[in-house]
């Protein structure tokens, strides 16, 4: 997001850009800021330049996810919504019925109806023309029986195409693993351009610092001055939604993200999970039982086998108990929808029942069941997660919008809109900035070379070790900087090679 750089302004704007400059400079030199806001200003002035197309696209992607959880409860009514009605068909007899609609592929997980009027969904992996990565949702009257559809689903907040196909177009523009170079570029620099932004903008108006003149735009300025109200006034006020955007979209990235995750394990803060292992007590050789990890009893070994990937969710037989008696369990253990019940993947482990409600109050507790049995075999509650594994969660669910449902989506849509404005209003101080004489179409020029020089050796040197560090952190980021540099010295060369060779002309 490029703002002002310091060159003469043209027009109606130069006596009052000068007083302003003239006060501003006497402040600088009252303070160091004066030595640091050159080079602010020019590291802003290049990203913005540079770094603001890939902010731009993410910002227009996101917004467009942002909306597409109300859009979906709109286009895919018909398989979402049923008539409420009485009581609902047992749980297996449902998956029955999606399994005689739709005999391909293996049951791999229900969802039982959350709400009356919703439906039930029997997720199937491994179906024809589904990708590996995908499952096929079959949608169930939970009332009826009725077969309302069957759509293609992804990911744990179980995204339908549209929601899918716009959360892939944010994350990677539908290019896969190269894509998300892109979102993870976006993410490591909109920190950056943001908190350079606001320093600027704080720094500038420090001789009136009121709440109007740091927050809202001046309604009496005009021309460039005009733009640059509104881009920092706009700034101020999406700072922290552009921080947090950037800290929670670092999460799950590629590079960036892998080093999050590292120091998360390092510091004993991952993700638990509950085990899904059957194992014999180590204590008593002759019982034959399954043992709970929390102490619960034991009973007849079975495995529930490919009965147990298709058939086993409705059997009920003596090797597996079937779904309505793992959410029975489940129930009991305190989880309330909307759950998810994951059958056995192999033999000897368990089926997995999981909340996956992500509006707050955030319910993620699991539970482990012994498919020959029908007893909790280990439990993993929400409450005990780490402080950072919580705050992970919390992260990204805000930022996906699930948190607080739509009031969230709204704010995400109105930070999308704001990130635009500001890219835009940018581009448009660039472009009022550029000469007027002789070359009308030409740009703003960034601020001179060199500011670093000016900066006091004592500031330097933490500087450069802590970008050096960030840059690590943060790959692309530091990489992309590296590259700002090259340009900027092959700049510099052929303009002082230029200069140069202009008296031999």
């Amino acid at each position: 997001m490029p703002t002002e750089q310091r060159l003469v302004p043209s027009g109606a704007d130069e006596t009052a850009d000068a007083a302003a400059r003239g006060e501003r400079q006497a402040a600088e030199r009252r303070s160091g800021w004066a030595a640091l806001r050159p080079l602010v200003l020019r590291l802003h002035f290049y990203a913005g330049v540079l770094v603001a197309p890939f902010l731009l696209v993410a910002a227009v992607t996101g917004l467009l996810y942002a909306a597409s959880f109300q859009a979906e409860k709109v286009l895919y009514a018909h398989e979402l919504s049923v008539p409420a009605g009485g009581r609902a068909l047992p749980l297996a007899q449902q998956v029955a019925k999606a399994r005689a609609a739709h005999p391909e592929g293996a049951v791999a997980a229900v969802r039982p109806a959350p709400e009356p009027g919703d439906t039930t969904r029997v997720l199937l992996s491994g179906a024809p023309g589904v990708p590996e990565d995908h499952q096929l949702a079959v949608f169930v009257d939970p009332h009826t029986g009725e077969v309302r559809g069957a759509l293609q689903t992804y990911g744990s907040t179980g995204a339908l195409p549209l929601r899918t196909w716009l959360d892939s177009l944010h994350r990677d523009l539908h290019l896969g693993e190269n894509g998300r170079l892109y979102s993870e570029l976006a993410a490591s620099w909109l920190w950056v351009v943001a908190g350079g932004g606001l320093a600027l903008w704080i720094g500038r108006k420090r001789t009136r610092r009121t709440v109007r003149a740091l927050a809202l735009p001046d309604r009496t300025a005009t021309g460039r001055r005009r733009t640059r109200s509104w881009h920092g006034a706009v700034g101020v006020w999406a700072a922290g939604g552009l921080f947090f955007l950037s800290a929670t979209g670092l999460t799950w990235s590629g590079y960036a993200g892998a080093h999050i995750d590292a120091l998360r394990r390092s510091l004993g803060q991952a993700t638990p999970s509950v085990s899904t292992a059957l194992t014999v007590h180590a204590a008593d050789p002759g019982n034959t039982g399954h043992h709970s990890h929390h102490g619960g009893a034991g009973g007849m070994p079975g495995m529930p086998g490919t009965g147990g990937q298709q058939g086993g969710a409705s059997s009920g037989s003596a090797t597996d108990v079937g779904v309505d008696r793992v959410l029975a369990a489940a129930r009991a253990e305190g989880l309330s929808s909307p759950v998810e019940i994951d059958l056995p993947t192999a033999k000897g482990t368990a089926y997995v029942v999981k909340q996956v409600g992500r509006s707050w109050p955030e319910k993620q507790d699991s539970v482990a069941v012994d498919p020959a049995t029908g007893r909790v075999t280990d439990v993993s509650r929400f409450a005990d997660y780490p402080v950072l594994a919580k705050l992970t969660r919390y992260g990204i669910d805000l930022h996906t919008g699930t948190l607080f449902g739509l009031a969230n989506q709204i704010v995400l849509a109105a930070l999308a809109l704001a990130l635009v404005f500001l890219i835009l209003w940018g581009y448009r101080m660039w472009w009022q900035r550029r000469p007027t004489r002789g070359r009308a179409l030409s740009f703003g020029r960034p601020v001179p070379r060199g500011a670093w020089r000016r900066v006091p050796l004592p500031v330097l040197l933490p500087l450069v070790c802590g970008v050096a560090a960030v840059g690590w952190a943060m790959p692309l980021l530091g990489v992309s900087l590296v590259g700002f540099l090259l340009v900027d010295v092959v700049l510099g060369v052929l303009g002082h090679r230029r200069r140069a060779a202009a008296p031999a002309d």
